[in-house]
């Protein structure tokens, strides 16, 4: 079965109303289990929700993008803050948000002033030619 399939599935069972579009594995998402595109109406998924959360948590991430869906197609408050939105994704036990898929490590660049020892933690690297240590005007050097 296909992605499109299960989706039409969901919708029957869940919402009692066809699915009449298309839905796509977006492996680019990150953040969120899915989204919906109200100017054709298809539906992206995150294929990595389904791999790390199972089949049971992905079927609550469906029925949270067709909440959406039904909702701007019924001419209804389909945004998350609106109060259709809400008490419909309650009605069908939808997830409110999606889950960590991965747990994102920040690094850090880190930047030494040669004059008066200043520590500087960056998340962006920075031009060293161009900038220089806030306290002292110092030369900043990576450490």
């Amino acid at each position: 079965m296909n992605l499109t399939e299960y989706v039409q599935e969901v919708s029957r069972e869940d919402f009692g109303r066809p699915f009449r579009h298309e839905a796509r594995w977006n492996s680019r998402l990150r953040t969120t289990g899915g989204r919906f595109f109200p100017k054709d109406g298809h539906l992206d998924f995150n294929p990595k929700m389904l791999e790390a959360h199972g089949l049971d948590l992905f079927r609550k991430i469906v029925r949270h993008e067709l909440c959406h869906y039904h909702l701007f197609f019924e001419k209804k408050g389909y945004r998350h803050g609106d109060r259709d939105f809400k008490q419909l994704l309650q009605e069908v036990g939808g997830l409110r948000f999606a889950p960590q898929v991965e747990e994102r490590v920040q690094s850090f660049h880190h930047y030494f002033c040669q004059s008066c020892g200043q520590l500087y933690q960056r998340r962006r690297r920075i031009n060293t030619q161009k900038y220089r240590c806030g306290r002292c005007h110092g030369h900043l050097i990576p450490k």
